[in-house]
This record gives structure tokens, sequence and C-alpha cells, in this order.
């Protein structure tokens, strides 16, 4: 596998031990297998930035992939509220994580690597949407792809830090690539206000999960 990693700094060889805990899929290292992507994540601000190039070999290595049919989006959202400091202003939402994390939570802890979505600003306020009753599941599942935000890869065992070489890096022009990611970001969240005006009158919503106490499995979640 191919990684790059977008960052303010050259990063040649990343450490566990370094990773803060409270990211989307807790301590690990955070990358894309799309060097452009990697290189937008690198100017979140007007600074130029490096996207660091890394050759990582899977063969021996457990990767948990999100996006695959086996889990829903509630997956994903699951995960994102055990690791991430979310904080809910109504009681609606605060049920809504509580149930999620008993019900939907699954243990990462035998994966070298997760793929998944990344909760950048537009993505966090789409799953916060949900968990306030605004938008159904269906509706968040379409959110999540909108604006080609992109999945990030996520190594998160020892293992994994111990099979991973940097082969390089790039400069990522804040000129070029600040604005790119503005625009991306600008985009994913006009489709989301033409997603949100269209009600969804027979999707599954937060609500209806919690009085029908819906399982992972239930087949409208996917």
């Amino acid at each position: 596998m191919i990684l790059w990693h977008g960052s303010s700094e050259i990063v040649k060889q990343p450490r566990l031990e370094l990773c803060r805990p409270y990211n989307d899929y807790g301590a690990g290292f955070y990358c894309t297998e799309l060097e452009d992507l990697a290189k937008e994540w690198a100017c979140p601000d007007e600074a130029d930035g490096f996207a660091n190039r890394y050759e990582l070999p899977t063969d021996k290595l457990a990767i948990l992939d999100l996006s695959s049919s086996e889990y829903s989006v509630l997956t994903w959202l699951a995960l994102l509220l055990a690791n991430r400091r979310v904080d809910l202003s109504n009681a609606i939402a605060r049920a809504a994580r509580d149930y999620l994390l008993d019900r939907f939570l699954i243990n990462t802890s035998g994966f070298d690597i997760i793929r998944g979505y990344r909760a950048d600003d537009s993505y966090f306020s789409f799953a916060r949407a949900f968990l306030n009753n605004t938008i159904s599941v269906a509706q968040l599942s379409e959110a999540m792809r909108l604006g080609n935000l992109g999945e990030q890869v996520a190594l998160t065992s020892a293992k994994a830090f111990e099979c991973i070489q940097c082969t390089g890096y790039e400069l990522a022009s804040c000129e070029i690539y600040h604005a790119r990611r503005a625009e991306r970001d600008r985009c994913a969240r006009s489709q989301y206000q033409l997603l949100c005006a269209q009600l969804d009158r027979t999707g599954l919503y937060v609500r209806d999960i919690l009085l029908e106490e819906v399982d992972p499995h239930d087949p409208r979640l996917f």
C-alpha cells in the first residue's frame, strides 16, 4: 500500500507513542492513498506543508474496512463517538450517543489498520445533524460521500508502525492546496444543503432507532 500523510512537517519515522489519543479511531497515524488529498490536508491554513510518502506491506496486517458492506455508517459513527470529544447539547443526541456506543461499537484492538471516513469539519457537522434527529440514516450515508472529501487509512498498532517506511515527500503549496481544500469543503456543504432540503419521509431517523431498538444488522441501515 502506498500512503501519504499531509503535515506541516516532514515525518520520516511515525511513532505510535507520539500520536494524539482523541482522533477519529483513537491514537494512530492517519494517512490517505491520494497524494493530492494529502497535500490539501497539509494546508489547513495559509502556510505551505508536506505530503509525506510511505510504503506499507499489508500481507501480515489485519485491516478493518468500515466502508465494506459488513458495516453501516453507524459503526463508523460509534467509533467516532468513542474516540472524539463531542459536545452534545440536547437529550436525544446524548441518548443516541449512549445507544450507538452500546449497540454499534466494535472492538478494534485486533486490527492494525482502520480504513474509513475522515471526520473533518463537514463530515463532523453531518454526523451531529443525524444525532440531533435532523437527517435520516440514508441521508447521513449519502452526505458522507459528498464533495469527495476522502477516506483515511489509520495505522493503529505497533506492528503497523514497524512495517511502514518513508520513501520521500512532496511540497504542498498553500497557494494551490489551501484553496482546493476550501473549495472541496464548500462543495460538500453546498450539496449537503440540497440534500437536507428534501425531507426523507420514509427514512430511519435516530429517534426511530431509539424507540424501535434497531440493531446493527437491520437492513434499513444499508
